[in-house]
């Protein structure tokens, strides 16, 4: 017994040091098979103390997915799900805690405003203190309501006071869409040009990503002319995780308020909004926290600004509840973020979130990212290895990662472009029980989630893209 535990003592050690390409050739070492062997996927599977997470999810089988090619794959395995960053897996509580509501609603009706340990008048409030953990603040800087775009508008409109010497909003050139549009309406809304007034970052000429020191160098030489630098925590497109707090510390120093679009970064890395200093923050919930379509959204509005940055738009939900049911219609505002609530939330998004809340309170972001950084890690290392470009072999096809090589500028995602037609690729994948994502123009965004991934899933992924690149091939060589 003593020396199986010194054994699994040395085990141990071997996944908290070094890179992960160095982790990874470690236990290929200690397990005396090549790097790329399965052993060593399986090797991390049983040595990862989160793997009983994945229990928590529901994960659909190949043979249910509508594109799967049963002739190609086992319909009866589960499938390869890369793409909570689109929209996470569901929590096996959900069902349970949506039918929980839907009976209360029919047995008790209105009495269930205020009734059990899900009060729809205020169920949202009792899971702020679960999403404060997950970005890194306290619970009276968070508010879970409405949708992400809407929290955006609603900060926005709070936050960006433009004058005539300082009107400019600070984002990157290809922002997601819903951010984009939404900074160009606050800018229209007031009375200045998008076109002079929208600073957009581009990546230096023939490189994918931003580097954090040029982000710094336009704060430092554009700030007097800066509003708002408005930032995602991680780029949807590349997957570059941005340093929030360097830039935080750059724009404040020019007098910029600085707020970050969350969407890709909560439940993904490791956040410190209050730490930090970010005036503010929203973010959806349905990606990594796995809440469900449309989620119910969070916002962040930093405490220093409670008493100095009050909400422009007003609503029932924004009075104090002490005080709320008295119908005087003189109102008495919430402070800080609760301020900006408009109305009750409507509890049956609520559930499917406490769900999934519920299973990241059973680990810390600490462990969850330690163990995203291996597996997204071993996910690159097994890319590089089989599908590099080899000037040697020029019509072999292979992948390009756009993302950031450097675990602390990503969080789980890998954006691959291949030498092939993208759209053929993703077909491909698809038919073999493979779920990620294509953006246009020429990218697969693949995301393995360490609440719920395993180190076989990426195994199984490579091995699976060997026969998708060949059949990639074969279609566009025919066509």
């Amino acid at each position: 017994m003593a020396n199986y535990s010194a054994n699994r003592s040395l085990d141990m050690d071997l996944l908290a040091v070094g890179s992960p390409q160095e982790v990874i050739e470690k236990v290929a070492k200690h397990l005396d098979c090549s790097p790329t062997s399965r052993e060593v996927a399986e090797y991390f599977d049983q040595h990862d103390k989160l793997r009983h997470l994945r229990q928590e999810f529901l994960f659909p089988k190949v043979a249910e997915l509508p594109p799967s090619d049963l002739s190609l794959v086992n319909g009866s395995e589960e499938c390869i799900y890369f793409v909570g960053n689109s929209l996470g897996l569901q929590p096996k509580n959900v069902k349970k805690y949506i039918d929980e509501e839907l009976e209360k609603w029919a047995k008790t009706g209105a009495h269930g405003h205020t009734m059990e340990s899900r009060p729809w008048a205020w169920a949202e409030n009792n899971l702020e203190d679960l999403m404060a953990k997950l970005v890194g603040a306290k619970a009276e800087e968070v508010a879970l309501m409405n949708g992400l775009t809407v929290n955006l508008h609603l900060l926005m409109l709070a936050f960006y006071q433009p004058t005539a010497k300082r009107h400019k909003i600070l984002l990157e050139d290809k922002a997601f869409p819903s951010d984009h549009y939404a900074v160009e309406s606050q800018i229209r809304l007031r009375g200045f040009d998008p076109s002079t007034s929208m600073l957009l970052l581009k990546p230096r000429e023939g490189e994918d990503t931003l580097r954090t020191e040029d982000i710094i160098s336009t704060i430092e030489r554009e700030g007097h002319s800066i509003a708002v630098v408005m930032l995602s925590g991680v780029q949807y497109y590349t997957g570059q995780l941005f340093n929030m707090e360097a830039i935080t510390k750059a724009g404040q120093a020019q007098g910029c308020y600085v707020g970050f679009d969350c969407a890709h970064a909560v439940g993904n890395a490791e956040l410190r909004l209050h730490d930090w200093g970010v005036d503010f923050a929203c973010w959806c919930t349905y990606k990594y926290v796995n809440s469900g379509a449309g989620g119910l959204a969070g916002a962040f509005v930093h405490e220093k600004h409670t008493d100095t940055v009050k909400p422009a738009l007003l609503g029932w939900w924004g009075h104090k509840l002490s005080t709320r049911f008295q119908m005087t219609n003189e109102m008495d505002l919430q402070p800080g973020v609760n301020g900006y609530r408009l109305s009750n939330q409507p509890v049956l998004l609520v559930c499917p979130l406490q769900a999934s809340l519920e299973i990241f309170n059973q680990t810390s972001m600490k462990d969850l990212r330690k163990k995203s950084i291996l597996l997204t890690g071993y996910l690159e290392y097994l890319i590089k290895h089989y599908y590099s470009r080899d000037e040697s072999e020029p019509h072999k096809p292979y992948v390009h990662i756009i993302t950031p090589s450097n675990p602390a500028e990503r969080g789980c995602q890998l954006s691959l472009s291949f030498s092939l037609p993208i759209q053929a690729v993703f077909k491909e994948l698809e038919k073999r029980g493979v779920v990620c994502d294509m953006r246009e123009p020429n990218v697969l965004r693949v995301a393995p989630v360490p609440l719920y991934n395993s180190f076989t899933d990426v195994h199984r992924f490579i091995t699976v893209l060997e026969s998708v690149l060949a059949a990639a091939w074969l279609n566009s060589a025919i066509h």
